[in-house]
């Protein structure tokens, strides 16, 4: 594993260690372009005892190649003051800064941009459903210049290296998959054509300066993505060119997203495979790029030959110091990405800025101590009193946290037990492990009362106990034996079977429903709206969906209220027409939740402050309920 902290030269530069952190998405910056104080503070975070190489943000050559509203731009007048500023963050924690150049082509976003996207030719990006119109020679040309003058730019702003974006289904990548690529002129006869000029304009405007190629090792698609000759035939490019190192991740942003972002569900193999394929192909230094957020992985890649080095994106926004960490060996005191994309991708995706479940720090100024300590009780130990507890400790308070079940982490616990969300448990042990590690008072099997608010005597009450499960009037539900999704998850009473309705497919209706009809239960799930888990992130969802589709025993019915349970049937009503299903042997109940009432007057009367947190203010996800305890935080 020391091989993960041994120097690395790639070019002229040489690196501290063997990491990256690779191009991620945050909308921290301004509409205009310029950087935000966010911004700055993120990139510190991370260089910090960090990766011997930042890549920044995604930045698009030309306007019409952007993604995001908040992207970084490059096109901008006073783009290279700035960059500078990123720059100098950067290099003031002794780490080097790569700009990463691309142009999203088909993948553009048109709200962004205000214009119609273009590729090599017409095609429409699943991802978008947008449909494309094919580029000129004239803009082209413009796109190349883009690069160029890009390049330029980077060398003004005093960047260390430059990153190419040609794979995951961007504009050079469309440009050389046979499958998108129907031109008839020198771009159609020609594949490799872009981004040969793209290269070439890249080292032409930044002469001096190393050029990383970045890449997927499998677009994942069939259908659409590059296939492995093409692949061959840029790398054989990228070492005539000079290129420096090869970046690998997978997927295709418009036709393979959870490849991409490299979901916690998707197996690793694959991933395995294409670097392995990718590493028997070249001489060049290999980047590896996603789910290397463990170290055993981290160090498995580099000693089996898969790559020279690790890039790790969202790990490092779950705990910026994990590197550090590892080569402490205090990886149990690590916060460990689940891959969920639930606080990050997901959020971006919906226009917002990049967040993350378990660290509501990342992008902000670490909270110093306070100067009026309190006496706080906790009470309630799901994600938002972990937080809760966490910050105001570290802010110098005296925190008492109290939680009335016998484990800490809430319906956090119970979120992993999903299928393809294993992972996300080791972030919570994490917070755990932490928590315990501060020292501060924990007690378990111990409700939050008067009795106890009387004993501690707090100057601030933290109420962060939750909510529970809705459990809604029908007729002859009485008359059933049901339980809650909470309870099936935690096995507080038994499944009966075979037949089992799940009454709301939501996100834990839907996770339950298929967890059920693993084990081998014929399950009916019904939900009165549609879409079915619409609560669900939209890739989290479409994975769900295609397993689920591989399920006969699974039944889901979109449009369905339960009306009643009688002796001999359930009966139901399904876009407006009633219908008799045959009896279940367990009824479950995930219809929504609903807040914990506030405390009482027993309370009230003793504490001068109280603050309602998390799903016992409002109800809704391990991101808001972290975030929520890190404010509260904050407001003392």
């Amino acid at each position: 594993m020391e091989k993960l902290f041994e120097e690395f030269t790639i070019g002229s530069r040489r690196l501290v260690n063997r990491f990256f952190f690779p191009p991620i998405k945050l909308g921290y910056g301004n509409p205009d372009g310029t950087v935000t104080e966010r911004q700055l503070v993120f990139y510190r975070q991370i260089a910090k005892n960090g990766p011997a190489v930042v890549i920044l943000e995604p930045v698009s050559v030309t306007p019409e190649g952007r993604e995001h509203p908040r992207q970084l731009r490059i096109d901008c007048s006073d783009s290279v003051g700035q960059l500078k500023k990123i720059v100098g963050a950067i290099h003031g924690e002794n780490r080097l800064a790569c700009l990463h150049l691309n142009h999203a082509g088909g993948a553009a976003n048109p709200k962004v941009t205000g214009c119609k996207t273009k590729s090599a030719s017409v095609f429409t990006c699943a991802r978008s459903g947008q449909e494309t119109e094919s580029l000129t020679e004239a803009e082209i040309k413009a796109i190349t210049a883009g690069y160029k003058q890009a390049a330029q730019k980077a060398t003004e702003a005093a960047f260390d290296f430059i990153e190419v974006q040609a794979g995951h289904g961007y504009l050079v990548s469309q440009f050389l998959a046979g499958k998108i690529n129907k031109r008839e002129d020198a771009y159609g006869l020609d594949r490799l054509l872009l981004a040969k000029e793209v290269l070439a304009a890249v080292q032409a405007g930044a002469p001096d300066m190393p050029v990383i190629i970045r890449i997927s090792g499998s677009e994942m698609s069939p259908e659409f993505g590059v296939v492995l000759e093409e692949l061959l035939s840029l790398l054989k490019l990228s070492e005539k060119q000079g290129v420096a190192a090869v970046h690998v991740g997978m997927g295709h942003t418009c036709f393979s997203p959870p490849w991409y972002f490299h979901h916690g569900a998707l197996p690793e193999s694959p991933q395995n495979d294409a670097l392995a394929w990718v590493r028997s192909h070249t001489s060049l230094p290999v980047i590896a790029a996603g789910r290397m957020g463990r170290k055993t992985r981290a160090a498995s890649t580099i000693d089996k030959g898969l790559a020279d080095l690790i890039a790790l994106g969202r790990p490092l926004l779950a705990d910026p110091l994990l590197i550090e960490k590892w080569k402490k060996d205090e990886e149990d005191d690590a916060f460990l990405c689940g891959y969920c994309l639930q606080g990050c991708q997901n959020r971006l995706a919906s226009g917002e800025s990049l967040g993350c479940n378990l660290n509501p720090e990342i992008g902000q100024r670490p909270l110093g101590r306070t100067d009026k300590p309190l006496k706080v009780l906790v009470a309630g130990g799901g994600p938002a009193g972990l937080s809760a507890a966490l910050y105001l400790n570290r802010r110098g308070h005296e925190v008492t946290l109290a939680e009335k079940t016998d484990r800490l982490g809430g319906q956090f616990a119970l979120a992993w037990q999903a299928s393809g969300k294993q992972a996300m448990k080791d972030g919570l042990d994490g917070l755990i492990h932490v928590l315990h590690k501060s020292g501060l008072p924990v007690l378990i099997n111990q409700e939050a009362d008067g009795a106890l608010v009387k004993k501690i005597r707090p100057d601030l009450v933290v109420w962060a106990v939750g909510a529970f499960q809705y459990v809604p009037e029908i007729d002859g539900l009485d008359k059933q034996y049901f339980m809650t999704a909470i309870d099936a998850f935690e096995k507080a009473k038994a499944i009966r079977g075979p037949r089992i309705l799940v009454i709301g497919a939501g996100r834990s209706g839907l996770e339950l429903a298929e967890k059920l009809g693993k084990d081998g239960y014929k399950v009916t799930a019904t939900k009165r709206t549609d879409p079915i888990g619409g609560d669900m992130s939209a890739i989290t969802r479409n994975l769900t969906m295609k397993r689920i589709d591989q399920m006969p025993q699974l039944t889901l019915m979109p449009h369905t209220t339960v009306i009643a349970f009688t002796e001999k049937t359930v009966e139901v009503e399904r876009d407006g027409v009633r219908m008799s299903l045959e009896p279940f042997d367990t009824v479950i109940l995930a219809s929504g939740m609903a807040s914990v009432p506030g405390p009482g007057k027993d309370i009230k009367d003793e504490v001068s402050h109280i603050e309602i947190i998390g799903d016992a203010r409002e109800v809704q996800d391990i991101y808001a309920a972290t975030e929520a305890g890190w404010q509260v935080a904050l407001k003392y």
